[in-house]
């Protein structure tokens, strides 16, 4: 069956000023597209062409470096896709919330937390927010296309949301101002979306 490439809910240039238009074209449809490509050959005629994403990251064998890369590339733009939004609702849910302040005392903290430690990734990478398995919201860094599905994880959980901090997701209108385009992607997070998979995960 193969994969798709998810089509965003705005046009290209919709997020500038935070993220310019030649940015998204190049990251959608040249970086994202090449994963899935990539992604559809490696599965092609084998028992996975049937399978859906996340199962095939979790029982992924991380050994096979290409899959490694390109599913995990797939998982990891889609998620960051669809949770970016021309008008964003900055706040999250009372439910979420709670959980914020719960985890990391408040939203705030949260934030500035995230911020910090997605700043500070050394290398091609990604910063997430997972609900891991003791039920709690947890920040957490993975390495190149690697995401908490997968069985290798250093830390597994599921995920609510990521930023991706390659420097092909910024470098064009940002350079080395990784903090400056950091900060104003947080502020196109779709928080009612990111709160509807909350509410979602703790009622499984």
């Amino acid at each position: 069956m193969g994969f798709k490439l998810p089509e965003l809910n705005f046009s290209y240039d919709a997020l500038e000023p935070s993220i310019d238009a030649r940015t998204m074209e190049i990251h959608h449809s040249k970086h994202h597209n090449g994963y899935t490509n990539n992604l559809n050959n490696a599965i092609q005629g084998t028992s996975l062409d049937s399978s859906t994403i996340e199962s095939i990251l979790v029982d992924l064998d991380m050994d096979n470096k290409g899959l490694r890369n390109n599913a995990g590339g797939y998982y990891n733009h889609n998620l960051f896709f669809e949770n970016l939004a021309p008008k964003s609702d900055l706040k999250p849910s009372d439910t979420l919330n709670i959980a914020f302040q719960r985890d990391f005392g408040t939203f705030e903290s949260f934030k500035q937390k995230f911020i910090s430690t997605a700043s500070n990734h050394i290398g091609s990478g990604w910063t997430w927010l997972i609900l891991n398995k003791d039920g709690k919201l947890e920040i957490i860094q993975t390495n190149n296309q690697d995401n908490p599905l997968m069985k290798d994880a250093l830390i597994k959980g599921k995920p609510l949301l990521n930023i991706d901090t390659w420097e092909h997701a910024y470098y064009l209108q940002y350079q080395n101002r990784k903090l400056d385009y950091i900060r104003k992607v947080f502020e196109l997070l779709n928080w009612d979306l990111i709160s509807k998979k909350y509410d979602a995960l703790i009622l499984k």
